[in-house]
């Protein structure tokens, strides 16, 4: 998928956002017509109604939709569009697994051996066709490194869809700010696609903000993740330091990497599964201080802003402010995740 000028980028978040926004509200009453509900039965669900799921479908057939168009209406070849599927065919099997468990509930841990799996596949091709953005050169490093963070990723967007708007309100900015960033360094076809993700996550948004009357469910999120996991892992940052640049593709994705870091430390430390449900997300830790769950949205939101600002300062930072802005931006990072984690959860 080949767009070229401002205004044709702009154009196409526009048409995905219309798309998944007109979308949305057809999958809610597809959901509640076959009863593919959320019931709030289970100690850590925050909601008192049902709400229904299928969001996720909305956002993958708008993203499918919407790029394979573009790519044939515009000026494309045969390899952009062997690209564009290599980041969506893995996606789309992810979020089909996820659709299943969102009807009928599928245990953790087939669930997880099939990301791991999927992982596998997407970082063998990675390294095989040499796409990834910063690699060490070496495959019995990148083959690994590459698929933790693709099933890291991929698990930290489905925790982090705990609240109303978190997960898909945080994936719009940081999608939009990797959007820029690739563009200015031109990379065209991931610019392209990052603002398609970022059109999607905002058009799905207008029924998933607080109070939520829809939710992504784990077809939305475990789309979201492999295509964020993978759109991130071809990103190449332009800092020349080694380290800064690939703290960039982290720094995009902070909070949903705070907030499961946070969650799972949790959790271990009582001695109950990590993949265990539990009301010990940044989120519940936020109410539990007082915050409402708008209140503690927005703050989620503009904690993924200051990130990804400091990830794009990093990105035009010069040599001498490379290291500084990256120790500072981390040892904030840290900081934060210390105090949520000292937060004690119920």
């Amino acid at each position: 998928m080949t767009v070229i000028s401002w205004s044709s980028f702009l154009l196409l978040g526009m048409m995905t956002f219309s798309v998944v926004g007109l979308l949305t509200p057809l999958m809610r009453k597809v959901a509640v017509r076959h009863e593919v509900v959320d019931t709030p039965t289970e100690s850590h669900k925050t909601h008192k109604l049902p709400v229904p799921y299928l969001g996720g479908v909305a956002i993958i057939l708008g993203i499918i939709f919407v790029t394979y168009l573009v790519s044939v209406l515009s000026k494309f070849t045969k390899n952009t569009i062997l690209l564009a599927s290599s980041i969506l065919i893995p996606a789309l099997v992810m979020g089909i697994v996820g659709l299943v468990d969102d009807i009928r509930k599928l245990k953790p841990w087939p669930r997880f051996l099939m990301q791991t799996f999927f992982g596998l596949a997407i970082s063998f091709t990675l390294v095989i066709t040499n796409t990834l953005g910063s690699p060490f050169g070496i495959v019995w490093i990148d083959v690994p490194l590459t698929t933790l963070w693709i099933v890291g990723i991929t698990n930290a967007v489905n925790f982090f869809d705990n609240i109303d708007g978190g997960a898909s309100g945080a994936i719009s900015i940081s999608a939009f700010f990797l959007f820029f960033l690739s563009l200015q360094s031109g990379q065209t076809l991931i610019a392209s696609m990052s603002i398609v993700v970022a059109g999607a996550t905002s058009g799905f948004l207008l029924w998933n903000k607080p109070p939520a009357r829809i939710y992504m469910g784990d077809a939305g999120a475990l789309f979201l993740g492999v295509l964020m996991a993978s759109l991130t892992t071809r990103f190449d940052p332009s800092p020349i330091d080694r380290f800064a640049s690939y703290s960039i593709p982290i720094l995009l994705l902070a909070i949903p990497i705070m907030d499961t870091s946070v969650a799972v430390l949790s959790r271990v430390q009582r001695g109950i599964s990590p993949f265990q449900g539990g009301q010990d997300h940044l989120s519940h830790r936020l109410i539990k201080i007082g915050c409402s769950k708008k209140q503690a949205v927005l703050i989620l939101w503009m904690m993924t802003v200051f990130f990804c600002l400091m990830a794009t300062a990093i990105s035009y930072a010069t040599d001498s402010l490379e290291k500084p802005l990256l120790i500072l931006t981390f040892l904030t990072w840290t900081i934060a995740s210390i105090y949520f984690f000292l937060l004690k959860p119920r």
